[in-house]
């Protein structure tokens, strides 16, 4: 027959099972609002029924159950939902980045604003347009280099922001990689925490959620892939091992990450996108700058100079040498000059005496080629606006060769060369970029190029977004806590507690009646 004390155990057993799983519970609670905690549960289990004992059977019917026990406590988690969501995750934190360098080139260019550069190109087109309406006042020409200065301090200034701006991405590249560092480095150690604690038959569950939430933060700053081992993670990307058991890849930094750039093994998340941005985005923005200023300057174009010019001496156009009386051109005649400083060279200044305009655009000092950040209004114009050449057509007077102020030829063709097609060329490598473009349009390409971008990274970015959302909240309606779910199993654990309470208080009962009540009966 079984045990008279046998119920105090099973009592016992109930007793310690629904107190463990009211502790779980109650910590669900308490870390309800927890980022990365997984709910935990109390997995019970019937425990070993008991056979009646005998020789060497029992006739007994049935065998004898022992009550409730439970054997682990068991974070609820979807592997294949973590996986997900850091797939997802690389290419929204790579967005993220490309829309934040996109938006800053934006704000760069400020075309938005009525002091954008388009307005200033404008205005400096139309200053030689008015020009050419009054070319022998010089006020019109101090409003040319007053234009001019503007427009080229305003090139200066938005190379010198992009470079800037490629330079900060440095110490934000700077600041992820430290972030990347320690989360590889935690990871390793709680490598060797579960793999400790797991070693003495226990659930690390806690240690497990500090884990996963470090591998969802860093797959934002990189692109990983997870191999679960039952000796911890081991997490790569690429080629590059970043955590190998309890060994942490690394330390990283900028030069190791640029090589992994260069190599595809880094190939999405925020720092592929901050590298992206700083080492082909902006330099790409800042060369179609320079391709432009420098086509504007002397790049190759078509105009016709009309009948009636007088050239300098000297002058060379399509491989002819004009000299002596074969400077006055008898026709309109096209010919290919390069850019304003070419077209400025055919003119004459304001000057009493026959004066040549020299090129209308230097280098700024330390520069060898022209770009945004090298342009600059010649000194000598800049301080003398009589300097400016619009006329094309001279008179002599006695034996002196003089010029007629009252001719804008000159400013007319240079107002004229917004609409002109010019050779463009990628500075300093001779490559044809575009060669069938006029200056306003190659601009307003670039411009919609940038718009167009931003627009793709917006809605990239934002796509992507939602992805991880729904894929989160997918993992949350697993692995969150439900407070009225914990609340409702806290009271049925609890009924549960006190059903069992008064098991061993009925229990404690009988055996009082039967110790001390037997044996009484005739005293």
């Amino acid at each position: 027959m079984p045990s008279t004390f046998g119920g105090f155990e099973l009592a016992k057993r109930a007793l310690f099972a629904q107190q463990a799983a009211m502790t779980t519970t109650g910590h669900n609670i308490a870390n309800a609002s927890t980022k990365g905690f997984s709910r935990q549960i109390v997995h019970m289990v019937a425990a070993r029924p008991m056979e009646a004992p005998g020789m060497s059977r029992s006739n007994a019917p049935g065998m004898m159950g022992q009550g409730v026990e439970f054997d682990t406590i068991q974070r609820v988690r979807d592997s294949f939902l973590d996986d997900q969501f850091a797939s997802e995750n690389k290419y929204y934190g790579e967005w993220t980045m490309r829309r934040q360098t996109l938006d800053k080139i934006e704000i760069i260019m400020s075309e938005s604003a009525d002091s954008g550069l388009s307005n200033t190109f404008e205005a400096f087109w139309n200053s030689w347009q008015e020009l050419s309406k009054e070319p022998d006042k010089l006020t019109s020409r101090t409003v040319i280099v007053e234009r001019a200065l503007t427009m080229t301090n305003a090139l200066n200034h938005i190379s010198q922001q992009l470079t800037n701006y490629a330079s900060d991405m440095n110490e934000n590249v700077r600041v992820k990689t430290g972030e990347l560092n320690r989360y590889v480095a935690n990871i390793a150690n709680l490598n060797e925490q579960i793999f400790r604690v797991e070693g003495l038959s226990q659930n690390a569950n806690d240690l497990r959620d500090q884990r996963d939430l470090l591998v969802d933060e860093l797959s934002r700053l990189v692109n990983v892939a997870v191999q679960r081992t039952p000796n911890g993670y081991n997490i790569t990307m690429g080629n590059v091992s970043l955590v190998n058991r309890y060994t942490a890849g690394g330390p990283f930094d900028e030069a190791l990450l640029l090589d992994a750039y260069n190599e595809k093994d880094l190939k999405s998340g925020e720092l592929y996108g901050m590298l992206l941005g700083k080492q082909e985005t902006i330099p790409e923005y800042q060369k179609q700058l320079d391709t432009m200023v420098k086509a504007m300057v002397e790049g190759e174009m078509q105009v016709t100079l009309p009948a009636g010019s007088m050239l300098p001496e000297g002058t060379i156009l399509n491989g002819v040498t004009y000299t002596g009386a074969n400077r006055m051109l008898p026709n309109d005649l096209q010919v290919t000059v390069k850019g304003i400083n070419g077209l400025h060279r055919l003119g004459y200044t304001l000057d009493p005496t026959l004066t040549q305009g020299n090129d209308f655009f230097t280098l700024r000092e330390g520069f060898t080629a022209f770009s945004a950040a090298s342009i600059t209004v010649n000194p000598v114009i800049a301080s003398n606006p009589k300097q400016v050449a619009s006329s094309m057509r001279t008179t002599t007077v006695g034996t002196t060769e003089k010029t007629i102020s009252g001719n804008g030829d000159l400013a007319r063709l240079i107002a004229g060369v917004r609409n002109e097609k010019i050779q463009f060329e990628t500075t300093g490598t001779g490559e044809a970029l575009q060669s069938d473009e006029t200056l306003d349009g190659f601009y307003r390409a670039l411009i919609g190029n940038i718009g167009v971008r931003g627009q793709e990274a917006i809605r990239q970015s934002d796509i992507q977004k939602v992805i991880i959302e729904q894929v989160d909240g997918r993992r949350q309606s697993i692995s969150g806590v439900s407070l009225d779910e914990e609340m409702s199993g806290l009271i049925k654990f609890q009924h549960a507690y006190n059903a069992a309470a008064r098991l061993m208080t009925t229990y404690d009962e009988m055996l009082d009646k039967l110790i001390n009540g037997m044996g009484t009966v005739g005293r």
